[in-house]
């Protein structure tokens, strides 16, 4: 009985330091006890036997708390990883958690470079060297190396003197700086492929434990999952920003063809309501938001629209942005450009888009383009060369087919003799001219090269004004509603030079109002072509009026007419004051230009014939007295005095 109740007494004492968790060492107390008390040997030995169990149990116990710390580990990187935290956050919290579970001095973990073939430090935990958080291990080199090579772990309880391992000076001078000495790495797999290294080291040897190992490799393995995750959510973040990007484009492309298709339709619009180029100008101005200059094959501007003070970049001699009818010479190299590629080119803020059809020039657009401009205004600007090129086609048929008829008509109404007098009428009111008002008859020269341009330009000008153009014996010939000869021919040599290669010269005769008489008009024209062209002045345009006597030599001219020419201002001056200076004139030629003899026939002092003959320069002009024009003035006093004009 009494050695029943000694050994509850003894499994009592045993189980109160197993309670408290009382030090190892404590266990030796109650065998210290009974030896100290002179218990006997069978006593001691049982006491001894119950303080092995004791300690057993204390180990067991100690075992069991640690694993349970481990998976507590384990479970909180678990939640971690299905939290999706930031990866550095993750990668932390595991070197962190193996260095508090392990005990080790130094935790830190490595991860592959694919373009460097190596690995690099990416998290540590308890290191004190800037060196060592910087290395990077090549494959096979030194333990780590080992490990992202083979794919399995490796453990040294004196990494320095461990002759396993490839030793590089630049990673045992780093592991040196740290102070390491036992180390361990398991590596960071994903399927058969390493991503990288998990280590715990001490600065003392000492081996690691296989339970350690077995920690270690647990948490490297949810390191691997945090990474692959990260990895997978970053490719998810890049696919969903790829796939907005997508539909920004999409959405910016299907607003970009709208806005095209609709100034597009607009253009189309604007051609099929019979509109012409300035309006088409306008339109793509606006839809573009800059100044907008259409020119010719020749770069002669033919419409213009917004803010064009971009001709002053073309035309740079000219103080101010031209309008109509001004040449773009600065603009021919990036309208040759254009028209070689087939798109648009820029130059600074001008862009120019060639306006062809097949391979004939035709013109351009240019466009001052605003800072917003982009691709898609670019295609814009294309489309609406296309589209000019279209109205110019359309135009040049209708022009084509109403030459045609109207040069047939004008070819009867200028036959000599005139036939089918009764039908010319009707076939002229038909094509929209009224031969019932006067009409003037121009002809003109223009070399072989420049008459295609020239027939264009005449049968749109003629269009304009309700007139008739064609070709008749070799020339341009113009018929325009209008009664005075001398302004239609300016008109006609104003609208036929713009863009020719050669001078055009011009004459003009009529007006004629009668069907049978336009044949003499048109001879009145071709003769004031020949004086012009005898006289040395080709390129030039001019009416029987404007030759002055020579009028009366060809044939074509009004006595009157020539009188009023030379002397009209005098004749006003004399009628209007009561003086006599075509008298004093008249007087002075005769008198072979003696100032002395004037004054003497006419009665009067050298001072006044002197004022007279000054009153009469002021109001003839300086050059009344040259060869020329003294000529002609002298006539016209003969021919006043004759016919008593």
């Amino acid at each position: 009985m009494l050695g029943a109740m000694s050994a509850l007494a003894t499994a009592s004492v045993f189980l109160d330091l197993l309670a408290r968790d009382a030090a190892a060492i404590e266990y030796d107390g109650p065998v210290v006890a009974a030896r100290v008390a002179g218990a006997g040997a069978d006593e001691l030995a049982e006491l001894e036997s119950a303080k092995r169990v004791a300690l057993e149990v204390r180990a067991t116990l100690a075992r069991s708390r640690r694993r349970e710390a481990e998976l507590v580990a384990l479970f909180e990187t678990a939640g971690d990883l299905a939290a999706l935290r930031d990866l550095d956050a993750v990668l932390k919290a595991i070197v962190s958690r193996a260095h508090t579970l392990i005990g080790a001095d130094v935790t830190y973990l490595t991860l592959e470079d694919p373009d460097q073939a190596d690995t690099y430090m990416r998290v540590t935990h308890g290191s004190v060297s800037a060196h060592f958080q910087s290395l990077r291990l090549p494959m096979g080199a030194g333990l780590g190396g080992l490990v992202a090579q083979t794919a399995k772990p490796y453990v040294t309880s004196n990494y320095p003197q461990d002759a396993r391992f490839h030793h590089t000076t630049e990673i045992d001078d780093a592991v040196g700086e740290e102070g390491l000495i036992a180390i361990l790495g398991v590596p960071l797999t994903l399927g058969s492929r390493v991503i990288g290294v998990l280590f715990a080291a001490n600065r003392t040897a000492r081996p690691f434990a296989r339970h350690e190992i077995t920690l270690l490799s647990s948490l490297a393995a949810h390191a691997a999952v945090a990474i692959d995750n990260a990895r997978l959510l970053q490719a998810t973040r890049d696919a969903l920003g790829e796939l907005r990007g997508a539909n920004e484009l999409v959405r910016a492309h299907s607003e970009s063809v709208e806005r095209a298709a609709a100034v597009h339709d607009k253009l189309a619009e604007l051609v099929l309501r019979g509109g012409d180029v300035e309006g088409i100008a306008a339109a793509v101005a606006e839809a573009l938001a800059g100044g907008l200059v259409v020119v010719d094959a020749d770069a002669v501007v033919t419409a213009v629209a917004g803010d064009v003070a971009l001709l002053e970049v073309l035309v740079p001699a000219t103080p101010s942005a031209p309008a109509t009818g001004a040449v773009l010479g600065g603009a021919r190299e990036l309208i040759a450009l254009s028209a070689a590629t087939g798109h648009a080119v820029r130059s600074g803020d001008l862009v120019v888009a060639a306006v062809a059809a097949a391979a004939e020039p035709l013109g351009a657009l240019i466009l001052r383009a605003p800072e917003s401009f982009s691709d898609v205004d670019q295609r814009i600007l294309e489309r609406a060369a296309l589209v000019v090129a279209l109205h110019l086609l359309m135009r040049r048929s209708e022009a084509e087919a109403a030459e045609r008829l109207g040069g047939d008509l004008l070819d009867d109404l200028l036959a000599v003799p005139v036939r089918h007098t009764s039908t010319l009428a009707e076939r002229a009111r038909r094509i929209g001219v009224d031969l019932d008002r006067p009409h003037i008859v121009v002809a003109a020269d223009a070399a072989p090269a420049d008459r295609p341009r020239a027939h264009f330009a005449a049968g749109r000008l003629a269009g304009a004004e309700g007139g008739l153009a064609g070709s008749h014996e070799g020339r341009i010939v113009v018929l325009l509603p209008g009664d005075d000869p001398s302004a239609a021919a300016q008109r006609v040599h104003t609208a036929l030079r713009g863009g020719l290669a050669h001078p055009v010269t011009v004459g003009a005769g009529g007006p004629k109002s009668d069907v049978a008489a336009y044949a003499d008009a048109h001879a009145e024209a071709v003769k004031c072509l020949g004086a012009l062209h005898a006289l040395g002045r080709a390129g030039g345009a001019a009416a029987p009026c404007d030759l002055g006597f020579l009028a009366l030599v060809l044939g074509g001219g009004d006595p009157g007419d020539v009188v009023r020419r030379a002397l009209g201002p005098l004749i006003d001056y004399d009628a209007k004051r009561g003086t006599d200076l075509l008298g004093t004139v008249e007087q002075y030629f005769a008198a072979g230009r003696s100032l002395g003899r004037t004054g003497e026939a006419l009665h009067i002092h050298v001072n006044t014939v002197t004022q007279r003959l000054e009153r009469t320069a002021r109001l003839l002009g300086p050059d009344w007295q040259e060869p020329a024009r003294s000529l002609e003035i002298q006539l016209a006093l003969q021919i006043r005095r004759v016919m008593g004009l």
